[in-house]
């Protein structure tokens, strides 16, 4: 098993494949009678999936998950707060960052004010491994940015699951994952589970098709999220074995995961191929990281400058930079979700709580759009007053009439001239 070598010439930015018709159609079909059915439509799914058993609660309430929190072990409880806490100090400087703002328009004043989203839904696999990871990741965020109902879909959510749900401060569970989860929150169920104005979280490719389904009409959504990436970009100064580490880390996912090494070193592609095959007979998930490794890539550049070419081609989901001078070769780079500067710096540290947030932009699409973050939870909204007549605000009259005018909209411009002939209101002041 080695990584496939590809020139450099024979890069092409990885991109997201369509959603087959058959799993559309079978996201589809659910949605509909969730929407039309409520519980009924929604229990139907859930028990013919292997989610729940007939009659079987899907609600897990804060006391439950509280319970689930207080029977894990002492030493499991303080590092899941510890995680919990950076993961909220992190989204609290980005909450920072952004801000009310007025400024001077003519005659009058602008800005914009910061609301939060009314409620969020928050999605965590619960297929192959449990990932109370991303319920951290998620609802913590969302709890941040100022979201008043905060709910976590999972399916079979094991206690680590629930404990995680607890410390988010989520409202509750939903003990269910699949269309049948996205469903229930883009349409909310009577009084029991509210509608969602924001969905997030990565799934399988049926939550994926339900989520691109209701995006738009019914809420907004975080991306919509294809097979996990890292690539590595390096030089000689690197060590193999750590590399290979890294790249075997993120090729466990799953057996569509990709593992990416871009280096100015050609050797160094054999040596991390040679520590992939040794690292890979000790591998506990050694089935599906082999499968993933087979696919793959190694990339051969004969300078920096163009290992940085082809790393923005990419545009990975994870970048790991493992290079002499590593920040200042990071600086240069334009495209990826996550980017982890030097050797100590591993992308499993991402995944599990060094602060920034690991739901993250994934085939090719951090070339338009970053990880998931508190302003997807915020509504930034703009206001204007003009309450002065002077000469500033009779030429914006006049000049949105002439180019409402220019535009063929004589009704556009009429209204605007109306505002020539208004007397000035006082503001009353409080």
């Amino acid at each position: 098993m080695v990584l496939q070598r590809k020139q450099p010439s024979e890069v092409k930015g990885l991109k997201l494949d369509p959603i087959d018709s058959k799993t559309m159609q079978q996201s589809a079909d659910i949605l509909k009678d969730i929407e039309n059915d409520g519980v009924e439509g929604f229990r139907k799914h859930a028990e013919r999936l292997g989610d729940l058993k007939p009659g079987e609660d899907f609600v897990i309430t804060k006391d439950k998950l509280k319970a689930a929190f207080e029977s894990l072990s002492k030493e499991d409880q303080e590092m899941l707060k510890r995680t919990a806490d950076r993961i909220r100090a992190f989204a609290q400087v980005q909450m920072s960052s952004v801000k009310e703002v007025t400024t001077d328009i003519p005659g009058g004043k602008a800005g914009q004010k910061l609301a939060p989203v009314a409620a969020a839904g928050c999605y965590a696999p619960g297929g192959r491994y449990p990932l109370p990871s991303s319920v951290l990741m998620t609802a913590i965020t969302a709890r941040v940015a100022g979201v008043e109902k905060v709910w976590v879909a999972s399916p079979k959510p094991v206690p680590v699951t629930l404990a995680a749900a607890y410390l988010a401060d989520v409202d509750a569970l939903l003990a269910v994952g699949g269309p049948q989860a996205i469903g229930a929150f883009a349409y909310g169920m009577e009084g029991i589970v509210p509608q969602c104005n924001a969905i997030v979280g990565p799934g399988n490719r049926w939550v994926t098709a339900a989520k691109q389904i209701v995006s738009g009409a019914h809420c907004t959504i975080d991306m919509l999220a294809g097979p996990s990436e890292c690539l590595v970009l390096c030089d000689e100064t690197a060590n193999p074995a750590v590399i290979a580490a890294d790249l075997l880390a993120q090729a466990e996912h799953d057996t569509d995961a990709l593992p990416i090494l871009v280096t100015t070193s050609e050797p160094m592609i054999e040596a991390v191929n040679k520590e992939l095959k040794k690292q890979l007979e000790t591998l506990p998930t050694a089935g599906t990281a082999s499968v993933s490794a087979a696919k793959g890539i190694s990339v051969f550049c004969e300078t920096m400058e163009e290992a940085i070419k082809i790393t923005d081609i990419f545009a990975p989901e994870h970048l790991e930079v493992m290079t002499a001078n590593s920040q200042d070769v990071a600086d240069k780079i334009s495209n990826y979700g996550g980017l982890f500067i030097g050797e100590r710096s591993a992308e499993v540290f991402g995944d599990y709580g060094a602060g920034p947030n690991h739901v993250l932009p994934t085939s090719g699409s951090a070339r338009h759009t970053g990880g998931l973050s508190v302003f997807m939870f915020l509504r930034v909204r703009t206001w204007m007053r003009i309450d002065e007549k002077n000469e500033e605000s009779d030429m914006l009259v006049r000049d949105s009439a002439q180019l409402a005018r220019l535009e063929g909209l004589e009704g556009h411009a009429r209204a605007a001239d109306l505002r020539l002939e208004l007397g000035v209101k006082k503001q009353r002041t409080e």
